[in-house]
């Protein structure tokens, strides 16, 4: 198997791949200069792809039908570790890290754009040929993972999403909005790295489940203002307005929804959560009438961290209909 697992405190030399072609490339980093809290709660071993000379980190577990796990910010495949564990079993579990985020390349020169990650998923869905796919998308994972389902309708069959949001809104939480404010909201989010801290204390309703290995597994990858360059841009990406640069591909994302009005729906909420409230689950389910809903009253914006244990028998019964 292949991967890349590149801790934060090492360096390494560009990799240049002149063509656009997805291809698999060589392992940079044993897994085991991973630390040992990390791999015990994180044990797969990640492959990476080359997209335009940039290592793609994702984990391949299991064999079986296919669920592809699409994380937000300022998370990673990490996040879906205990689902992947009950899971994989039964399923072939795929689960990418965006490209600057986790343990994927995280390259200054890159616009970090929408557009962008949609893309990056789609090229590693059509090198693996993915077809019947479940998508499990959470936070931006909803609307990067549907943006690329509706590029590739043919290959998605069934959806899963928690706590996200795959259309336009022109709210947006204070807090958010004061990691977007020049300069100062940089120094905050990069600098400080409180955008990616106070995700580990505020997106979850027990706390206590934030043991410090969980913590130090969230923040691994985001060590130093360099590697939290992602995490700034996903806070500016979000579209308010259609002078975005990224409007446009929130409209096709939303536009393209309507795919897939006859796809099997499951809607995993945790009401604790400041960001992704419960007005967004009520805008999902507008718009897909037929789809089933699991609200959990005492989980918050990191539902798969609070609840996955009862999410687990839920999720395997929606999987065998």
């Amino acid at each position: 198997m292949r991967f890349n697992c590149q801790p934060p405190t090492a360096h390494f030399p560009n990799i240049h791949h002149h063509s656009s072609r997805v291809r698999k490339v060589d392992p940079l980093v044993p897994v085991d200069m991973l630390p040992l809290s990390l791999r015990q709660e994180y044990p797969f071993i990640p492959q990476h792809l080359s997209i335009g000379g940039m290592n793609y980190s994702y984990v391949d577990e299991g064999r079986g039908p296919i669920l592809l796990f699409v994380h937000g910010n300022p998370t990673w495949s990490f996040a879906w570790r205990n689902l992947i564990k009950g899971l994989a079993s039964d399923y072939r579990c795929i689960a990418v890290d965006h490209i600057g985020m986790g343990l994927s390349d995280k390259p200054v020169d890159y616009a970090y754009r929408i557009d962008q990650h949609i893309d990056n998923l789609g090229q590693l869905v059509k090198h693996l040929d993915l077809q019947e796919i479940t998508l499990i998308g959470h936070d931006w994972g909803g609307c990067i993972g549907m943006g690329a389902a509706g590029r590739n309708h043919e290959r998605f069959q069934r959806f899963v999403m928690m706590n996200t949001a795959a259309f336009r809104s022109q709210r947006i939480p204070a807090r958010i909005a004061a990691c977007r404010i020049p300069v100062l909201g940089s120094l905050g989010v990069r600098g400080l790295n409180l955008f990616a801290r106070s995700a580990t204390t505020m997106a979850m309703a027990h706390h206590a489940r934030m043991t410090p290995a969980i913590r130090e597994g969230y923040l691994f990858p985001y060590d130093s203002w360099a590697h939290r360059i992602a995490i700034q841009r996903f806070v500016e990406e979000i579209p308010l307005k259609p002078s975005h640069p990224s409007y446009q591909t929130l409209m096709e994302v939303e536009a393209n929804l309507q795919q897939f009005q006859s796809a099997p729906w499951l809607f995993f909420w945790g009401e604790q959560d400041w960001c992704f409230t419960t007005r967004f689950l009520d805008e999902w389910q507008q718009r897909f009438p037929h789809a089933e809903a699991v609200r959990f009253q005492d989980a918050g914006h990191y539902v798969f961290e609070d609840a996955h244990e009862r999410m687990l028998p839920r999720l395997r019964e929606f999987l065998k209909k």
